[in-house]
């Protein structure tokens, strides 16, 4: 995909964020945007520098991340496609308090924060979009903090290889009641039976990077992904995972 051909309209406009813009705004919005090539390794941005932008990782990966005072990375959350960082700092006036980094070569798109404003200006339910999208944000680091402090280490890495099971599927139903404390049933009890539908996961970065995302070390988390494979729940082929029975899978961090 060469950048100069890239038709800036039209992918804003699936972006949830930009949606509901008119043609005429997303032209205007597009105007105020850059593309950029980062190849991996490349910084987007570091701590201390100005804010003015918000961006959105096309392809690619990128990593936001601090340094502790002795040196230590921890990483904050791996952005992939689609998704967006930054926008709630931009509107502070502060400079950047976290790190961002490409993983793999990535093409990023930043749109600044004048070209935001204007379309507030004009329109304050843009201003509304851009509030649910911060506050989707938070909501996820809320929970981030709440899975740090309340889930053991096997269960933040099942939770993990389970985070992109579709919602209304039959297996995310039965592991949100079990969740929630609700018996399965026993025996006795009439129960239809269960297609089982196996979930194949592709490790989008390393497994280093993935353990500081859950704030594990890499020892660890490579030795709860052999404990799974040893029990049958998972196989793994270098960055692919197959998991033949998630709802199984998800009952073992019950246990």
């Amino acid at each position: 995909m060469e950048a100069k051909s890239f038709d800036l309209p039209r992918y804003l406009a699936v972006l949830p964020l930009f949606q509901e813009m008119t043609p005429a705004e997303l032209q205007r919005l597009a105007e105020g945007c850059r593309l950029r090539r980062l190849a991996r390794g490349d910084n987007v941005f570091r701590v201390g520098e100005p804010c003015e932008e918000f961006h959105v990782t096309v392809m690619g990966q990128v990593k936001l991340f601090a340094i502790s005072p002795a040196g230590q990375e921890k990483v904050i959350e791996l952005v992939g496609p689609g998704n967006s960082f930054a926008e709630a700092l931009m509107f502070t006036g502060k400079p950047y308090i976290i790190n961002a980094q490409a993983l793999t070569d990535t093409l990023l798109l930043s749109v600044t924060k004048q070209a935001v404003l204007t379309e507030i200006e004009r329109d304050s339910r843009f201003a509304m979009r851009m509030l649910a999208g911060i506050s989707r944000r938070l909501h996820g680091l809320v929970h981030d903090v709440q899975a740090y402090a309340l889930h053991s280490g096997l269960q933040r890495v099942i939770g993990y290889l389970l985070r992109d099971l579709p919602e209304d599927s039959d297996d995310a139903a039965e592991m949100s009641l079990e969740d929630a404390g609700f018996p399965t049933p026993c025996k006795g009890d009439v129960k239809p039976a269960r297609e089982v539908r196996e979930v194949r996961v592709s490790l989008p970065v390393s497994k280093a990077t993935i353990a500081s995302r859950l704030s594990l070390t890499p020892e660890y988390f490579s030795r709860v992904l052999h404990e799974l494979e040893g029990e049958g729940l998972i196989t793994i082929d270098k960055r692919e995972i197959r998991i033949p029975d998630p709802t199984r899978l998800a009952r073992y961090q019950l246990q």
